[in-house]
């Protein structure tokens, strides 16, 4: 077990708590800070998440922080106000070969001493995702999930291929534990896959060990069909899906909506392919699926089922009619989706529509209803879409500009 002297500077220091209470000596006790914090301030990082934990027991932590609450979870989470503090699994040398991956498996102590597992450091200076034991997903089989979110937060990390083979193994020895777990757990690590850089990578390390099932059940297949004809596509479903993810990188809605928006596409009825006649219409009832499963926002859902319905309007927005892109925009903006959904469409289709869809929100909103036309139940409302129909129809079309996040034009 490696504990060496940090790089200079008190910084470890300053989350722990103040000294107080027993001390190394006496009824022994130690403060740590402990697991991703330790990596990131060592990558020279922000520590935006700071995990401290403790040994010496509940007599110890108790002492120092008499109104703490414990939560009764398990790992067992001590509150003082907002603030969590864990005990250490033994001493903090066990405790390291208990932890997820090998470069989340380090502490410091008060002094600043850092104190890891055996393969931190050479783990570290190779940006490379090992699990911390043999057992790591045995006793935890989330960590499937964290593994693969953190390759798509860090993608100039590498899984080589021992991670991926212990990661097959568990699917397959753990599968019952895989299955039963909290959806509420792998729901929180896919949306902060999200929220990274390179999201598509939770995707394919889960692919490459064999993962995806029962948690992403609709992806698996998807890997073995055509996304298109050509010049459209040459790859796969799962691989343009993936694709347009990437391009969706920095918003976490819009990167969900280009995971969903043609999971139809595996209902295709195998004699039409490479075509997807009506595929956003087939999708809703799999996002659906998809969302209940992983108990995420009802938000999410109706977003992802809107836009995997709409996405092929959004695509050819300017050659629509007027009452068409009057009521694509009331449903955009009805399901709060405005905005993401035309990164959407810019990641699948290539085109930057938003700002002629911005430009028609704004004429829509500006009519008015004529007095003689209002509280007419029905009546009213059909006059009031005639009236933007119109509106809309006075605009001028122009051809958009590609979107930032455009796909390669396809060659002739």
């Amino acid at each position: 077990m490696k504990h060496t002297a940090p790089p200079a500077g008190g910084r470890r220091a300053a989350f722990l708590p103040a000294r107080g209470g027993p001390r190394a000596g006496g009824n022994m006790g130690e403060w740590y800070v402990v697991g991703g914090a330790v990596r990131d301030l060592l990558l020279g990082r922000p520590a935006y998440d700071v995990d401290v934990s403790f040994s010496g027991g509940e007599a110890f932590f108790l002492q120092r922080f008499p109104a703490a609450r414990n939560t009764g979870r398990s790992p067992e989470i001590w509150l003082v106000g907002a603030d969590e503090f864990t005990p250490l699994e033994g001493d903090v040398e066990h405790d390291m070969l208990t932890r997820d991956v090998t470069v989340n498996a380090a502490a410091f102590d008060a002094q600043g001493r850092l104190f890891c597992h055996p393969d931190f450091l050479a783990d570290m200076a190779a940006r490379r995702l090992r699990f911390a034991s043999p057992d790591a997903l045995k006793n935890d089989p989330l960590r499937l999930f964290r593994v693969a979110r953190f390759a798509a937060a860090w993608p100039d990390w590498t899984v080589p291929p021992e991670t991926l083979d212990a990661m097959r193994r568990a699917s397959v020895e753990c599968r019952s534990a895989v299955a039963a777990l909290p959806a509420e757990r792998v729901g929180r690590e896919f949306l902060r896959a999200l929220e990274a850089p390179k999201p598509s990578r939770f995707f394919t390390v889960l692919r490459d060990a064999d993962c995806l099932s029962p948690w992403f059940e609709e992806l698996a297949p998807a890997a073995d069909i055509p996304a298109g004809p050509l010049p459209w596509h040459d790859n796969s479903v799962l691989d343009h899906t993936l694709e347009v993810l990437d391009r969706c990188a920095g918003h976490p809605l819009a990167a969900w909506m280009a995971l969903c928006h043609d999971l139809g596409k595996i209902r295709t009825d195998a004699a039409i392919l490479p075509h997807h006649y009506g595929h956003e219409l087939k999708g809703a009832e799999l996002v659906r699926a998809l969302g209940r499963r992983l108990r995420l926002p009802s938000r999410h859902i109706r977003a992802g089922v809107e836009g995997t319905a709409l996405h092929m309007k959004g695509g050819v927005y300017g050659s629509l009619r007027a009452g068409t892109r009057r009521d694509l925009i009331c449903k955009l903006q009805e399901a709060r989706i405005f905005h993401d959904f035309w990164i959407l469409a810019g990641a699948d289709g290539g085109w930057n529509w938003e700002p002629m869809a911005t430009r028609d929100l704004a004429a829509i909103r500006a009519v008015r209803l004529p007095e003689a036309w209002r509280n007419r139940g029905a009546e009213s409302g059909k006059r009031l879409r005639q009236l933007q129909c119109e509106a809309l129809s006075r605009l001028p079309k122009s051809q958009p500009p590609r979107a930032l996040n455009a796909p390669p034009l396809p060659e002739e």
